[in-house]
């Protein structure tokens, strides 16, 4: 029996093979519908009105000790945040927030 080269033996199988098929088409590309409008009333998510605590009357207290707070005279709800303490996640509008720094100075005032 006499062995044939490799090179013959491939052109054989090649020529048994079928033919290749076309390629389809390219697909249109649908266009995507707009997104939805920003879903009204969450749990748990309130709009952030610009200052409707009046945080802003307070500005004066920035850099001194959270012990002043007391002493300004606020009327209505506030909350004192230490540095890195943990502060519940419930927004209301009308509350002030303050927020102490490492050294126990009030480093920011804002609505929440």
């Amino acid at each position: 029996m006499k062995l044939l080269p490799f090179a013959a033996i491939a052109a054989a199988v090649a020529g048994c093979a079928p033919a290749p098929a076309p390629m389809p088409a390219p697909v249109p590309a649908v266009a995507q519908p707009a997104p939805p409008p920003p879903a009204e009333g969450i749990a748990g998510l309130q709009e952030r009105e610009p200052d409707l605590c009046h945080a802003g009357d307070y500005t004066a207290s920035l850099g001194q000790p959270g012990s002043v707070i007391p002493s300004l005279g606020i009327t209505r709800d506030y909350r004192v945040v230490e540095y890195r303490g943990i502060e519940p996640q419930e927004y209301d509008p009308l509350r002030i927030v303050f927020r102490l720094d490492a050294s126990g100075n009030i480093y920011n005032i804002d609505c929440g």
